[in-house]
């Protein structure tokens, strides 16, 4: 068996190969990040290895700085190892006591934790490919986020320029408003706009559901209104709309493809009442592959929902609290379907109302639904089983 570490930056990897035996086959060196860099280490890793030696590769998770090189690899049947880079770290400071982080270490860190076989598992080409998936899902995540902030941004607008408004209307945020604040951005506009084209603005964005009769209730209260005139504000509400409404075609552009991969996928997950298309996408892509986890315990550990340890000599901490580590996206995908589950199924809902008289607090009670939620999707994901409501 050959090992070969690889430590992952921007520009250029530091690698070191070394065999079962300890015996070290090439130095560390430096390859380029490009195709011929690429070529030069495939090259020297099949001069190092006999014909019958196999070989194993093994680099962390850094993020898009480690996915091309990953896909060169696997694409040329070497079996791969992603590490997390927590891992890594606490592996070299249990080496030396000495403060040292090199890239030059590090490369030869990974080939010996390959080496020492720490419980490491290969990376397959079901996680690589499932890497689009868990792009779409992060990038609608952080859209859908950033449109919330815009949309906290047109409340505390609108609040300067017609305060009124919010409790004439269901929501700001409707088709209507933001057609009527895209032309008429405040209370002193709204007041000296004729009627009939105030009419036209509503009706039309709402379809019909707003006519006559709330328009001159909207018109009369921007007549009253102690919102401020400030053209300055008006156009950063008009542009904000604007962001937002791009915002909503993008998002629903992203939502497209994620249904088209999870009609694909096919998987059982989204049979359970509160998991939808897009939080089983999630949960899914953040995940990767199942068989890389040996349990469902190892799932909420890599969701950061496992209980914290602390324990010495005769004191064991009675207060543990979440670990909060790993993926922050699976953790939220996780605890929210567990809501959601908890609402709409009767087995869930009846389990949470458990916990809740065992004097639990709500969201403790939740993270307990989540546990049992996790260890539902695996074992479903393992059997291929879709649910059946109790």
């Amino acid at each position: 068996m050959v090992f070969v570490g690889i430590d992952v930056a921007k520009d250029k990897h530091d690698c070191f190969i070394i065999s079962l035996e300890g015996e070290v086959l090439a130095e560390v060196f430096t390859i380029t990040n490009n195709k011929a860099g690429f070529e030069c280490l495939l090259q020297k890793i099949r001069s190092c290895a006999g014909k019958s030696e196999k070989i194993k590769v093994g680099l962390e998770a850094t993020g898009h700085y480690s996915y091309n090189i990953l896909g060169f690899l696997l694409d040329n049947g070497l079996d791969s190892v992603v590490i997390n880079p927590l891992h890594t770290n606490l592996y070299r400071k249990s080496l030396s006591l000495r403060k040292t982080k090199t890239d030059r270490v590090d490369a030869r860190t990974i080939a010996a934790m390959l080496m020492s076989d720490v419980n490491l598992k290969s990376y397959t080409d079901t996680a690589y490919h499932n890497e689009e998936l868990k792009s779409l899902t992060r990038y609608r995540f952080d859209k859908v986020r950033a449109r919330a902030k815009l949309k906290q941004s047109v409340a505390r607008l609108v609040n300067i320029l017609f305060p009124e408004l919010e409790k004439l209307v269901p929501s700001l945020h409707g088709a209507a408003v933001y057609a009527l604040l895209s032309e008429l951005p405040g209370a002193y506009q709204i007041a000296a706009c004729n009627l009939t084209h105030l009419k036209t603005i509503l009706a039309d964005a709402s379809k019909g559901r707003y006519g006559r009769d709330k328009s001159i209730e909207i018109r009369d209260a921007a007549r009253q209104s102690v919102g401020s005139r400030m053209p300055a504000k008006s156009l950063e509400l008009q542009h904000t709309i604007r962001l937002i409404q791009e915002m909503d075609m993008e998002i629903g552009e992203i939502e497209v493809q994620i249904e088209a991969m999870m009609v694909e996928i096919h998987s059982p997950i989204i049979t359970i009442p509160g998991i939808g298309t897009r939080m089983g996408a999630m949960i899914l892509a953040e995940i990767g592959d199942f068989s890389q986890f040996d349990s469902p315990d190892k799932i909420l550990a890599y969701a950061g929902l496992s209980p914290s340890i602390y324990q010495s000599g005769q004191y064991i901490s009675g207060h543990a609290h979440m670990e909060k580590r790993g993926s922050r996206y699976l953790r939220f995908a996780i605890y929210t379907a567990a809501r959601y589950a908890c609402l709409w199924d009767s087995t869930f809902a009846a389990y949470l109302a458990k916990k809740r008289a065992e004097g639990k607090h709500y969201n403790v009670a939740i993270s307990h639904a989540a546990k049992k939620l996790v260890r539902l999707i695996f074992a479903m994901e393992k059997s291929g089983q879709i649910y059946h409501v109790a």
